[in-house]
């Protein structure tokens, strides 16, 4: 039977979903506090989990043995998108710096990215990191839109686009052009596609409100970019991809998971808008959810590709 299930949060849109849920599974609010939770992040080896806190300038840590949550980073340059690389290291997109930087494991910050062809990123928002090593993030002018979530500062660069880093050398290279606010980005399980949300519609009612689809070849040049869903309810923000393809993003009313066809098969209703998710736990079979001010979870009965 299609429809909301009753007490669980969970729609069926398309007898797909079915194989991804529980029934007996419900949300879990593990946390409120928040002004704009952001960018989550999962931990395997310390079975914790990070997220950003932006305009209260922190990284908040939530410790899945025991559900304490404490503050992870304060002040943390208003960060947001954050994931992790193949050495286990937090890569972490900073509004108020301009810059993406990785946490190494003693602690310490290594600048990845702070300026192209001499000039200073907008704001990077979100963050992943492929298995060759390169980092791949996006960079659209939120925060220096206004003081709320970084710093009120002009636009250096013409335009928002996605950027690529090369592991070995640094280097940094524009991949996209035609974007207005490119957002969430996330790779498929293959990593021969590239999803890239645009959230132009934050600023222009008729501006983009979706996810496109890139074909990525093996240079890491991309092609392609038609759209691939349409956002029915607010934005889609961040996304991760489970290990079936399927696109699981944040949206204003929850979220929303995606067939590899673009077909959306189902709804996690949520009270708040929702930002961004990550997979986490042992399985990874445990969706952790960044709403407005709060913080939710939920178990599945299918796995995120990887952690991060």
């Amino acid at each position: 039977m299609f429809g909301v299930i009753e007490g669980t949060g969970f729609e069926i849109i398309d007898e797909r979903f079915s194989a991804c849920i529980n029934g007996s599974a419900r949300v879990e609010r593990l946390w409120t506090g928040a002004r704009w939770s952001e960018g989550p992040v999962w931990f395997a080896a310390g079975r914790y989990l990070v997220w950003s806190d932006i305009p209260n300038n922190r990284m908040m840590r939530f410790d899945e043995t025991d559900g304490s949550v404490s503050v992870f980073r304060q002040p943390a340059n208003n960060s947001n998108g954050n994931t992790v690389d193949g050495q286990g290291r937090q890569v972490t997109c900073e509004h108020l710096a301009r810059r993406v930087t990785r946490t190494e494991h003693d602690g310490s910050i290594t600048v990845i990215a702070d300026r192209f062809e001499g000039k200073r990123f907008n704001s990077p928002n979100d963050a992943v990191v492929k298995s060759d090593g390169s980092i791949w993030f996006t960079d659209p002018p939120y925060g220096i839109m206004s003081d709320y979530e970084g710093m009120t500062a002009p636009q250096e660069i013409d335009g928002c686009h996605v950027y690529r880093v090369d592991p070995q050398t640094g280097d940094i290279r524009q991949m996209t052009d035609d974007f207005d606010k490119p957002n969430g980005l996330a790779f498929s399980v293959d990593e021969k596609t590239l999803y890239v949300a645009d959230t132009g519609a934050s600023h222009k009612p008729d501006g983009p409100r979706h996810i496109r689809k890139f074909s990525v070849a093996a240079d890491g040049s991309l092609s392609g970019g038609d759209v691939f869903a349409t956002c029915d309810s607010g934005l889609f923000d961040g996304f991760r991809v489970d290990r079936s393809d399927r696109i699981w993003t944040s949206a204003g009313d929850g979220v929303h998971c995606f067939d590899p066809d673009g077909t959306l098969i189902g709804k996690i209703y949520i009270p708040e808008p929702v930002a961004n998710v990550t997979f986490g736990g042992p399985k990874l079979n445990r969706l952790f959810i960044c709403a407005t001010q709060s913080f939710y979870s939920v178990i599945l009965t299918t796995n995120g590709a990887k952690p991060g």
